[in-house]
């Protein structure tokens, strides 16, 4: 019995047994002065990223605001993101979508999948941005630029710069 107790927890430690990456949360949040209407009517097109967010140059996109759409985003840098409309709810001021090819020089993430809500808040409206990802690089040591805290803060800084231009947009600031 030792003997197989053993070979388990050899087994066990090796690399093949070794646990890989886990989901890295992230969420981000702006108050704007504005109704969640007035929000929404900016935040709320799919295809509209490039008109408040200051890291993206352009967005070309199809299928509307329903699920299905597509867009390809062109960041400031030059490079893209591919993503597609998991669910698109205006009664509700909120959309889901995802990437569909990771791209590690636009973001050292392989995968994402990302909310955006808009609700009331005491003055104005709260928006809320928030998703699960997972490292640019999936292996058990991945290098520096593609570990999780490159994956969260790379996401966090897009979400957040992406609130704030919202923001200056809505409020017109």
């Amino acid at each position: 019995m030792k003997k197989v107790l053993g070979i388990i927890a050899l087994l066990s430690s090796t690399p093949a047994f070794a646990h890989g990456p886990t989901p890295i949360k992230v969420e981000e949040s702006v108050t704007i002065d504005a109704a969640p209407a007035a929000v929404w009517a900016v935040a709320g097109k799919f295809d509209g990223l490039a008109a408040w967010h200051p890291g993206v140059k352009a967005v070309k996109a199809t299928g509307g605001d329903a699920a299905g759409a597509e867009r390809e985003i062109t960041l400031q840098n030059g490079a893209t993101l591919k993503e597609g409309l998991d669910e698109y709810d205006s009664a509700g001021l909120k959309y889901g979508y995802r990437m569909s090819d990771p791209n590690l020089d636009a973001l050292p993430i392989s995968s994402y999948s990302v909310t955006m809500k808009i609700e009331p808040a005491a003055r104005g409206s709260e928006v809320k941005w928030y998703g699960r990802l997972y490292r640019g690089d999936t292996s058990n040591e991945p290098p520096d630029n593609l570990n999780d805290d490159a994956a969260r803060s790379a996401m966090s800084a897009f979400l957040r710069d992406g609130l704030q231009g919202l923001k200056k947009k809505v409020e017109g600031k």
